[in-house]
């Protein structure tokens, strides 16, 4: 009866009974032998329900399930081995149904499967097969997300980094991602917002919002859109076409009149790029304007440099700003705005090491505003709380 074996306990009861052991000894062990087979019947019933749901392919997910089933049946009779033999049964169609979905692209139903697999048995002979598939695939899907988003394809990019996190909530590379996705939409509202082309910046920038709410670039995006708007509604708007193209030879004439004099960023009001972003706003698309942006941008770019090296860097900002509202798709704008980020963690951590806590916050919002996905910003933003917490 210890042992669980019935049939021999048994044996041994009908035995005693035959020797004409005293009943008084024999009713005791006949009444645990009785609780034993009822005991059997129960886990048997289970046992049969377990097999009954596995042929059904209800391997888990409710407590009628194949696995729960087994699983309570192997608490209450650790060694019966045909429990033991289902169990190994079930959890090999499982990690099969796991790969399957990872074939299929669904890499959170693969992760809700491994996952649950590992919880019944991490030792099964499967699991390490199918973690390794589960690896590969989020890695070819991190890489995917990554190429789409460097060839601005953004909303298969935000796809793939979404399916990332369904999997793996707390993905430091597609969290990244995609807070560099909303950046990159919201950027995207602002250059149309700059066109005039309100109804799609206001797509883009909840797009932006629907992947990160309080992504720092949105209220940049939003700044854009309301400049925008009042521009439009300036009077220039509304002149006839004799009256603004009359103004925009003016703006024009001033650009030249500020080149000649190699006022390209100042004075404020009268400089080469107030002029033309003044003229951008009468006419972004005509060529005259374009040509005259381009002519302006390398200022813009050495008014960035400059001040960049010799560490003003809320004064590099403001070139950088001027470079891209000329060239809102200019290839060297990522680099110089990483540039930036690096340079305010690099000051940030000087400063954090002198306790200067409300600076290195300051450091650490303009970093991230400038390039989210810098690598060096996670560290800083984590030495940034610590000392934070401290105060």
């Amino acid at each position: 009866i210890a042992a669980g074996d019935a049939a021999a306990a048994q044996r041994a009861l009908t035995l005693a009974g035959a020797l004409e052991v005293p009943q008084a000894q024999i009713a005791p062990v006949a009444l645990r032998l009785r609780q034993l087979q009822a005991r059997r019947a129960g886990l048997d019933a289970l046992f049969a329900q377990a097999v009954s749901a596995q042929q059904q392919g209800r391997l888990d997910g409710s407590p009628d399930s194949a696995l729960p089933l087994y699983q309570r049946i192997l608490t209450l009779a650790p060694d019966r081995t045909d429990a033991l033999e289902g169990r190994e049964d079930a959890l090999t169609d499982l990690l099969a149904q796991a790969r399957q979905a990872l074939a299929r692209d669904a890499l959170a139903d693969a992760a809700v499967l491994l996952a649950a697999a590992k919880r019944y048995d991490a030792g099964h002979a499967d699991v390490p097969l199918t973690e390794g598939h589960y690896h590969r695939a989020l890695e070819q899907r991190r890489q995917r997300a990554q190429g789409l988003l460097r060839r601005g394809r953004l909303a298969p990019a935000a796809r793939d980094f979404t399916a990332v996190l369904a999997a793996e909530p707390a993905d430091v590379v597609a969290q990244r991602g995609l807070e560099q996705v909303a950046d990159e939409y919201a950027a995207q509202a602002g250059r149309q917002a700059a066109d005039f082309q309100f109804d799609a910046a206001l797509q883009s920038l909840q797009e932006a919002k629907t992947l990160l709410p309080g992504a720092a670039a949105i209220a940049q995006a939003e700044q854009a859109i309301a400049r925008a708007r009042d521009a439009q509604r300036s009077p220039e708007t509304g002149l006839s076409r004799s009256a603004r193209e009359r103004r925009l030879r003016a703006l024009l004439q001033r650009v030249a009149a500020a080149e000649a004099q190699q006022q390209w960023m100042t004075p404020p009001g009268a400089s080469a790029y107030d002029a033309v972003r003044a003229a951008q706003a009468l006419a972004p698309r005509d060529p005259r304007v374009l040509q005259a942006a381009a002519r302006v941008v390398p200022a813009s770019q050495r008014c960035f440099e400059d001040e960049l090296r010799n560490n003003r860097l809320r004064a590099a900002r403001g070139c950088l700003d001027a470079w891209q509202a000329l060239t809102p798709n200019g290839d060297a704008l990522a680099g110089a705005r990483r540039r930036l980020a690096q340079r305010w963690v690099a000051v940030g951590s000087e400063r954090l090491g002198q306790e200067d806590a409300a600076f290195a916050r300051r450091a650490q919002d303009e970093a991230h505003q400038l390039d989210p996905g810098l690598p060096e910003l996670a560290e800083f933003t984590r030495r940034v709380k610590a000392m934070t917490e401290q105060r």
